[in-house]
């Protein structure tokens, strides 16, 4: 019974239980964090280590060594609070080593709210969930564990955060005197996250991100880093947790979720979060002169974001960024030039109202994208706006036109089609989106602008600049988040995603032919080989005799 004292032997225990494999060096490292005797800690982990189970197991090891223990669990929601008591409940009722806190017939026995057999009689269960908007006053509790009570939904704004602050509070006058401990679980969703604003209020943090940091990113987590993980400098980059996530498993979430959703979730880097919120950014761009009139691209151009970059910038073109975000120039541009690789023009219609009909002309060169022309035109489908589309194609060389179609079921479609192809004849095609529109928009650029392929004429942000606000390219650009409504307009931005859309798909299948070439080619090399040692000749056309 001494070594079931030990958190980390039962955590074993209860693993070997559910069948899983033994617990993960970082998961122990929790284990043992939680049984410190420090009476307020904050554990930031990345999503996935199983944290939230670790802290049930806590619990049932809490009442296993003292069923008079009442404990409460707050969640940002009530839903998410009983699945954690549900799961606490079922390892309670399946292992052996806890039958005997089952509660009696006489006792509390609900998800919402349980007791255990041995437990005296309280006015306060054994355990107790509930949402963290609800009813907190009046309850009493040994422990508090707030499980990711800070959650996308109540803390986008100053106000919500303020509000959650406020309501947390409460649990100082919910917990007992000189005995008891308050536990915070979770992932900060902005720079002023509740988690990094508890150190004020006594609370001790520790993080544990799922790659081994920087030395840039450990000094943003100053002394909260775990010591598992602070102690191994050497290895940098790499899984600090192989057993749950290895690298190419967190290279394919990072492509998955973007830079901003990965440092939040599995980096737990709050100190350019509220930053990230806001995912994309000017210096991410290449600015160059006069590329809406090139007839040809350099074969090669390169970002940089020194110094030298940001003030190679003209200051007469006007900067709508988000504090510290500068427009850059090239690092590099080579001498050879080369032929266009195609030229595609992205519609977004518009119906009535303040909303316009946005549009993008983009060009590729060797992988690389140069937003050529953009803009927002009124005037819905009127002959005026498809003319105006239409001799804008011509001017740009277009020679493939994608045009949003969820609005109007193609109607801007069928009225655009006899007016270029008397002004511009080219090929026209609609295109229909299911997913919500700023995540779209996101998940196109993010990874675009992340690895420099976005290159803008310096034209185009003069221009951009003396349209109203809203209807401004860059400040959409830079303004938009994943929440639905972020935007009051993104007519313009919208309409680059679709262009950079249309050749993101186009190179992914280029590559799938380009192999398929390859492996053509390689299998008539081998035939070759097999051939001319089998009947000692080589192939004359298309007969090997």
């Amino acid at each position: 019974m001494n070594k079931i004292h030990n958190f980390k032997n039962f955590l074993y225990l209860c693993w070997k239980h559910l069948n899983l494999p033994e617990p993960t060096p970082i998961q122990y490292d929790i284990a043992d964090y939680l049984q410190s005797k420090d009476k307020r800690l904050v554990i930031e982990a990345f999503r996935g280590v199983g944290k939230s189970w670790i802290t049930s197991a806590f619990v049932c090891h809490q009442l296993l060594l003292n069923p008079d223990r009442n404990i409460l669990v707050v969640s940002a929601s009530k839903t998410r609070a009983d699945d954690f008591s549900t799961f606490t409940q079922r390892l309670i009722g399946e292992m052996e080593l806890l039958q005997h806190l089952q509660p009696r017939d006489n006792q509390r026995h609900s998800k919402v709210s349980f007791d255990v057999a041995p437990a005296r009689a309280s006015h306060a269960p054994s355990v107790k969930s509930m949402g963290v908007t609800g009813q907190l006053t009046g309850a009493r509790a040994d422990l508090i564990i707030a499980d990711d009570v800070e959650s996308a939904n109540n803390s986008q704004t100053q106000l919500m955060r303020d509000r959650l602050s406020e309501t947390v509070k409460e649990f100082d006058a919910i917990i007992k005197p000189e005995v008891g401990r308050i536990i915070f679980l979770g992932t900060p969703q902005t720079e002023m996250s509740l988690y990094n604003s508890l150190e004020e209020r006594g609370f001790k943090t520790r993080v544990w991100p799922a790659l081994y940091p920087t030395k840039t990113q450990s000094v943003g987590y100053g002394d909260k880093l775990a010591d598992i993980i602070d102690k191994e400098k050497d290895k940098e980059g790499k899984p600090t947790d192989p057993q749950r996530f290895n690298e190419v498993d967190l290279m394919e979430r990072l492509s998955s979720y973007g830079r901003s959703g990965f440092n939040l979730q599995f980096m737990l880097d709050t100190t350019l979060s509220d930053a990230n919120r806001y995912p994309l950014k000017l210096n991410d761009l290449i600015i160059v002169s006069g590329c809406s009139s090139w007839d040809e691209a350099p074969a090669k151009i390169q970002w940089a974001s020194g110094q030298d970059q940001i003030t190679a910038i003209s200051s007469d073109i006007p900067n709508v960024g988000l504090k510290g975000d500068y427009f850059t120039s090239y690092l590099y541009m080579s001498e050879e030039f080369a032929p266009w690789e195609g030229t595609v023009m992205s519609i977004d219609p518009s119906g009535r109202g303040e909303d316009r009909t946005g549009y993008a002309v983009m060009k590729m060169l060797h992988g690389i994208l140069y937003l050529t022309a953009v803009g927002g035109l009124e005037g819905g489908y009127s002959d005026d706006t498809l003319e105006q589309l239409s001799h804008i194609a011509k001017k740009q060389g277009v020679n493939y036109v994608v045009i949003e179609s969820n609005f109007g079921d193609g109607m801007a479609t069928q009225l655009l089609k006899p007016v270029m192809s008397r002004i511009h004849p080219c090929e026209i095609e609609e295109v229909r989106h299911s997913i919500q529109k700023e995540k779209r928009i996101i998940d196109t650029l993010e990874p675009i602008m992340n690895t420099h392929r976005l290159v803008v004429d310096e034209d185009i942000i003069k221009q951009d600049f003396q349209l109203p606000p809203d209807h401004q390219l860059f400040r959409q650009m830079t303004r938009i988040t994943r929440d639905k409504g972020a935007l009051r307009h993104d007519d313009q931005l919208d309409a680059i995603a679709i262009a950079a859309n249309y050749w993101v798909e186009r190179m992914d299948r280029d590559q799938i032919l380009a192999f398929d070439q390859h492996k053509e080619e390689q299998l008539d090399r081998e035939l070759e080989v097999f051939m001319e040692h089998t009947i000692g000749g080589t192939r004359k056309g298309d007969n090997w005799l």
